[in-house]
């Protein structure tokens, strides 16, 4: 198995060189690796170790749902190199945009009971569709389908109160409401399981156990115009280590929250379990109201700046037991053939479970690591078995050098005329994966002052270089 890695050393390097460091170095491997000679299909396969016959650097993966139904229903988008010149953004090959994704299904009956306003977002409601698309739900849902899905509610709730100045349903209306939009996401291809695959119910549209519900009410509990200032334009990059709009939204809702009798004591020292329940649901009506401040399209970008936040700062693999791990590697490593297969053995069977983004791969290595601490493993196993980031990610067909990581900054997936549905993902991320100190009890945070300078270096920086690239 082969595997490549860089070390850059940057801090003295001026920008420009830099950014035409990257520039060269990006055309280079588009000259060598995406020739007229080099084309050949690859997929993205749940249960096979997998690679791609080829490496890129921030390139689109095109779905072709002809092809995907051909193949196991476990498939993942089938992925085409070009067979042209190629672009800095390489477009696959995907059905044409006149051949509807999903050319059975009826137009959905709607309960006649629902009073939200879907002509006014059917843009947001169309580009949750997309991206919630049906094939892809279960390997996106945690970084784009389900965060882009939660907007969309707020976004909802928002265009309604306009009309009926509420911003939130009673739970006979939210049932109806809720079916309603399952079945509109539904009709456009979206998966039938996303309220398991997002835990999306009708209270999503209620109060929950906040105590205020209308725009009214809303507004004179809270300093509008503060709130808007700090939330009207949010910063994808600064805003999750140094947030502005974050604190004022929980400003907000804890004002509402006052609103409950006896909730809250001038003696508390700790928020406990209740009072943080009534403020979180009550940051959603803020949203709410937030959402229904903004065209649907700056909403957008501002709830999905936040969500991705939360996105993040957790690793979203659920990890089983390592004691076979243990047994192998505990201690002094004797064999370490047998220990890196027993590592790689157990990552292949986790990185099944979805796609993850580049800063969810240091938690989930920061996760894993400590795990195999606690197990007696006190040798740097990720050093010794090569393990990188992308590992930890699903990996696309062929081998196990393929691992796909996802943008750390929010993004969709797009229905493009050329290239129909496609996502954007890195694979050329051969970053190693960082063995936690020992002295560390819990992941370390993104937003630590080095770390904060290598995510800038590493994610950042050349995605900056690449758009000065783009006419």
């Amino acid at each position: 198995m082969r595997r490549v890695r860089f070390f850059f050393f940057f801090s003295s390097i001026p920008t420009v060189v830099l950014c035409s460091w990257f520039l060269n170095a990006f055309q280079a491997l588009s000259l060598t690796e995406f020739g007229t000679s080099r084309t050949s299909d690859v997929a993205l396969v749940v249960g096979q170790p997998v690679s791609f016959p080829f490496n890129s650097s921030l390139f689109h993966l095109a779905v072709s749902t002809a092809r995907a139904e051909e193949k196991d229903n476990n498939l993942l988008p089938v992925v085409s190199s070009p067979s042209a010149a190629p672009d800095a953004l390489m477009p696959l090959l995907a059905p044409s945009p006149t051949h509807p994704l999903t050319p059975n299904r009826p137009v959905p009956v709607l309960s006649g009971l629902c009073a939200f306003n879907f002509s006014a977002a059917a843009h947001i409601v169309s580009e949750t569709a997309t991206d919630c698309w049906s094939k892809l739900a279960p390997y996106l849902g945690n970084v784009i389908c389900c965060p882009q899905l939660e907007t969309m509610f707020h976004i909802l709730i928002g265009e309604s109160s306009k009309v009926n100045g509420q911003l939130a349903l009673n739970t006979t209306i939210a049932d109806y409401c809720f079916s309603d939009v399952q079945r509109i996401l539904t009709s456009e291809g979206a998966n039938e399981s996303l309220p398991l695959i997002c835990s999306a119910q009708p209270s999503n549209f209620t109060e929950g156990s906040c105590p205020v519900n209308s725009v009214k009410e809303v507004e004179q509990a809270i300093n509008g115009s503060k709130l808007l200032t700090d939330c009207k334009t949010v910063d994808p990059v600064k805003e999750c280590c140094n947030p502005v709009c974050q604190p004022a939204i929980s400003e907000a809702a804890r004002r509402l929250a006052l609103k409950v009798p006896g909730l809250f004591s001038p003696d508390d020292v700790r928020v406990s379990p209740i009072q943080q329940s009534v403020v979180d649901d009550c940051e959603n009506v803020v949203l709410r109201w937030l959402a229904s401040q903004l065209t649907s399209d700056k909403a957008k970008s501002v709830l999905r700046v936040l969500f991705n936040c939360n996105v993040n700062r957790v690793c979203p693999l659920i990890f089983p037991d390592p004691s076979e791990v243990a047994r192998n590697c505990a201690n002094t490593v004797k064999n370490a053939t047998k220990c890196c297969m027993t590592l790689d053995n157990y990552i292949s069977g986790v990185q099944q479970q979805s796609l993850i983004t580049n800063l969810q791969g240091l938690n989930c290595a920061a996760s894993l690591g400590m795990m195999l601490q606690k197990k007696n493993i006190t040798e740097n196993v990720y050093n010794l078995c090569h393990v990188n980031l992308k590992d930890f990610s699903l990996q696309a067909f062929g081998s196990q050098d393929a691992g796909c990581l996802l943008r750390s900054l929010p993004s969709d997936v797009t229905d493009e005329t050329s290239s129909g549905i496609s996502f954007t993902c890195d694979l050329n991320d051969n970053i190693a994966a960082p063995w936690p100190p020992v002295s560390h009890a819990s992941t370390p945070s993104s937003c630590n002052k080095r770390q904060s300078q290598a995510f800038m270096i590493i994610f950042l920086l050349p995605a900056l270089c690449l758009a000065m690239m783009m006419p």
